[in-house]
Parts: structure tokens; C-alpha cells; sequence
């Protein structure tokens, strides 16, 4: 019986299954048991997939499926929690299960947008001609693939991300994820705070004047860091659209929200974890300037795992060596000539 703590929606399992695009098709065959992965997209509410009009899955067509897909948020050591037991080692996940009947789709139309939206899913940069039922360019293709959709009668998703837990086991989750900094770690950090909305934040993740950090910023914060940044002096003649996939590819970036939840500051870094890491695109609204959060927000990007191990960090500024100075910068003058080139 499934903890109602862990059970989520039905459009939060099918956003899991969107995301993975992998779905694993089980069901029973004449001969027996038949388990099959296949690429897949959510489309419309269905599970749809395509292959070959071929092989051994076409005989679950038809038939009484489970597909399965899950997504693994992290790994927990058991030394997160425990300095000689091995038994708190676990995993934070998400897994969802769907049950219905595989459907060949026949209708051209149709195909085609199905195909059309694999092909958005596993090739979102395009560079393709669209697919559509009345392309020659795609007529042999729809008409010679098979594609199967699930219409899902239901469907059951967990989210695994320690929510039977007290607030001491997920301090010591936060911090342990903080700390070892893998990749995926601090999108899990993002993960299972918001899966614990009541819990207290971690103190390393507060700042001043009532602010609270994030470390894992995506395409929901982008935009407020846009607006912060357009205007500065070191992003004149900077297209918006270059600072936004600037920070969307950053390694290291944080932003501070107010109480409200409004983006106030931001800061990131780029650079290779061992030798080098540059700041980039520190601002601070002006309404919270001279107040400590500059300083905050900078010594925890300094702390940030991608760039707390390089052996220099550099950045340029016009007008606040003192601000820097006082967090540990000194001026760098290299040995060898910069050499550098501005593409358009």
C-alpha cells in the first residue's frame, strides 16, 4: 500500500514520464512474459512510442500492458548520516506505473504527430524539417513505422524524497548533497526541499535582509536574472538571449529570493573544478544594496562545489575592487599577454 506521503498527482507522474522519455513495457504473450524499453513521449495523455512494424513487441498490441519509468533524484551514502553504519545508505526517487492497452495507430495525421513529438523530445534543438501527414519528405516513414499508444485507465507515481523522514535526517540530506556536490546534487537539493516545504531551510542558505539562496536555478528563474543584469556595464551590446543561455549552461549559479519569492540577486561561475573558475553576473537589486547580500551571495558561490576546488578564481570588475578585496580577491596581473576574440 502506497504511503499517501509519497503518492503524487497523475499529472505529476505523467510530467515524470515526459521527462525521462523511456518507458518500460511489460505484459503477457502467448509465449509468456514479454518486457520491452522503448523511446516514448507523453502526447495528448497517451503513452505513445514507435519501432519497427516488426518483432515481437507488435504482440503486445492489443493486449493488457504496465509500463514503468522512473527517475533517480540521488544517491544518499550512508555516511551522510552516519559515520560507521552502513544501513542509512539510500535512494531519493520518483518512479510512476501506468496500466492500459497498447493501440496501434493507424491514422496518418495522427502518426505524425506523434513522431513529430519524439522528435521534439529527443532532438528539442530541431534543425530538421517538421514532420507532417502531407510531407512527401514523410510519407514512406509514417506510412512504413508502427506506432503504439497507451491510453493510461491508471496510473500510480511515487516520489521517494524522504518525506517520512524527520527534519534532522533531511538537514544532515541537504548538507551531505551540498557537501559532495556530484552532478545531479544540487538539482536533488532543489528536489527535496521543495518535497519538504515546512522544513526549516539551511542556515547556509540564508542570507540577509530575510533572503533565502537557491542553488539549483533553471528556466523558472532565468528571466529575473535576465531583467537584473540587462542595463550593467559589462553586459552592454549583450543580447538578452545570450545572457539567458549564459546562465541556463552555467555550472555554478545561485540567486536570492526575498520573502515574497522575487529574485533579487544572482551570481555565477564557469570554469574546469580543478584549476581555474570565473565569477561572472553578480548583481544585487539596488532597493538591497550596502546591506550584506553582495557579500552573502558571493562567499556562497565560492563555496559552490564547481568552484570551491579550483586553484584561482578570477573575475574583472570596473568599480567594486573594494567589495571583492574584502571578500579575499587581490589584483591579478598575468605573465603572459590575453590574447581573445568577440564573435558575433
Amino acid at each position: 500500500m502506497l504511503k499517501p506521503c509519497f503518492a503524487m498527482s497523475e499529472s505529476e507522474a505523467l510530467a515524470v514520464l515526459s521527462r525521462t522519455g523511456v518507458f518500460r513495457i511489460a505484459g503477457m504473450t502467448e509465449d509468456g512474459p514479454l518486457l520491452r524499453t522503448v523511446d516514448g513521449v507523453v502526447h495528448d495523455g497517451m503513452l505513445c512510442f514507435h519501432g519497427a512494424d516488426r518483432g515481437t513487441k507488435l504482440e503486445l498490441v492489443g493486449r493488457e500492458v504496465m509500463v514503468a519509468g522512473e527517475e533517480v533524484v540521488a544517491h544518499l551514502p550512508s555516511w551522510f548520516f552516519d559515520e560507521r553504519r552502513a544501513c542509512p545508505a539510500t535512494t531519493y526517487y520518483r518512479s510512476v506505473y501506468a496500466w492500459g492497452t497498447i493501440e496501434r495507430v493507424a491514422d496518418r495525421v495522427t502518426k505524425a504527430a506523434v513522431l513529430q513529438a519524439l522528435m521534439e523530445h529527443h532532438q528539442p534543438e530541431g534543425r530538421h524539417q517538421p514532420i507532417t501527414a502531407d510531407d512527401p519528405l514523410y510519407a514512406n516513414a509514417i506510412d512504413g513505422l508502427f506506432v503504439g499508444c497507451i491510453r493510461p485507465r491508471r496510473i500510480e507515481g511515487k516520489a521517494k524524497l524522504g518525506q517520512h523522514k524527520g527534519a534532522a535526517t533531511i538537514a544532515r540530506a541537504l548538507d551531505g548533497l551540498w557537501q559532495r556536490g556530484a552532478p545531479g546534487d544540487l538539482a536533488a537539493i532543489r528536489a527535496v526541499r521543495e518535497a519538504h516545504p515546512g522544513r526549516p531551510t539551511p542556515t547556509w542558505m540564508l542570507g540577509p535582509v530575510g533572503v533565502t539562496f537557491e542553488v539549483a536555478p533553471d528556466g523558472r528563474e532565468v528571466e529575473a536574472a535576465v531583467a537584473l543584469l540587462e542595463g550593467q556595464y559589462w553586459n552592454e551590446g549583450v543580447e538578452p538571449r545570450r545572457i539567458r543561455s549564459a546562465h541556463l549552461a552555467s555550472p555554478a549559479w545561485i540567486v536570492a529570493r526575498d520573502p515574497a519569492g522575487t529574485v533579487v540577486a544572482t551570481a555565477r561561475a564557469v570554469g574546469d573544478d580543478a584549476k581555474i573558475a570565473i565569477v561572472y553576473d553578480v548583481v544585487v537589486d539596488p532597493a538591497l544594496r550596502g546591506r550584506g547580500l553582495g557579500r552573502a551571495m558571493v562567499g556562497l558561490l565560492l563555496q559552490h562545489p564547481r568552484v570551491r576546488g579550483a586553484r584561482r578564481v578570477l573575475l574583472r570588475t570596473r568599480d567594486a575592487q573594494g567589495f571583492y578585496t574584502r571578500l579575499g580577491f587581490s589584483p591579478y596581473v598575468s605573465s603572459n599577454e590575453l590574447l581573445g576574440r568577440t564573435t558575433s
